[in-house]
């Protein structure tokens, strides 16, 4: 009669070892794969997250409306002002938020305690006499962690002069013709975000002058 023969212990071990060495790469693929789905679906949430934003502040700019809500020392109604880190205008609000009508929007950069910037947008009511507190909301964010960003106004300063790039808008009784938003993220310096909007609406589409002289007179900026 004969003995069925079974495997040797290095025979076992070898299979063993085989088998380590084929879970262990099948485990690498896997753990591979998930890493670049990940990167993938934050990749896409990152473009999409760019887009919701680009899309809000291009219709918001465009919307922006020549109406003064302060004068300068001379009387001059301010209907833009802004600089690198913060801009002010009016305009109506998309959806729900357009019910109580135009409203003096600030759109500003601001830090986040994090080593790393915040764009946020908030708003104050408007009335005949000018901006009015309570009626608008708190300032919400648009954008987080934000390396770096600058506003930037292209415009002329008279109907005289030549149009051109500017960090600072204040320009007393005009509008800019482009406004131009530009942030970063990362380490690299990469632009993540760059809008280039027009203004639609220039000084002498709305009598600002007549709004203006209901304002009571401001300190200069």
């Amino acid at each position: 009669m004969m003995r069925a023969r079974g495997f040797s212990l290095l025979e076992v071990l070898t299979a063993l070892a085989l088998l380590s060495i084929l879970l262990v790469g099948v485990l690498s693929g896997i753990r591979t794969a998930t890493r670049m789905t990940s990167a993938g679906a934050q990749a896409m949430e990152q473009a999409d997250e760019a887009r919701s934003v680009q899309r809000f502040l291009r219709n918001d700019l465009l919307q922006a409306r020549a109406i003064p809500w302060k004068v300068d020392g001379k009387g001059t109604p301010i209907v833009f002002e802004g600089d690198e880190q913060r801009m002010q205008f009016v305009g109506p609000l998309p959806g729900y938020l357009d019910r109580n009508g135009p409203q003096l929007q600030t759109l500003a950069l601001v830090g986040d305690g994090k080593d790393a910037l915040r764009l946020e947008l908030g708003s104050d009511g408007m009335s005949p006499t000018g901006a009015t507190h309570g009626i608008g909301f708190a300032p919400e964010p648009l954008a987080e962690g934000v390396r770096r960003g600058r506003f930037r106004y292209y415009g002329r300063k008279d109907g005289r002069s030549a149009g051109e790039w500017r960090r600072e808008w204040h320009v007393a009784g005009r509008m800019p013709e482009l406004v131009s938003v530009e942030l970063e993220r990362g380490d690299e310096g990469e632009t993540w975000l760059l809008v280039q909007a027009p203004i639609r609406q220039g000084y002498y589409a709305v009598n600002s002058g007549a709004l203006a002289r209901m304002l009571s007179k401001s300190t200069p900026y």
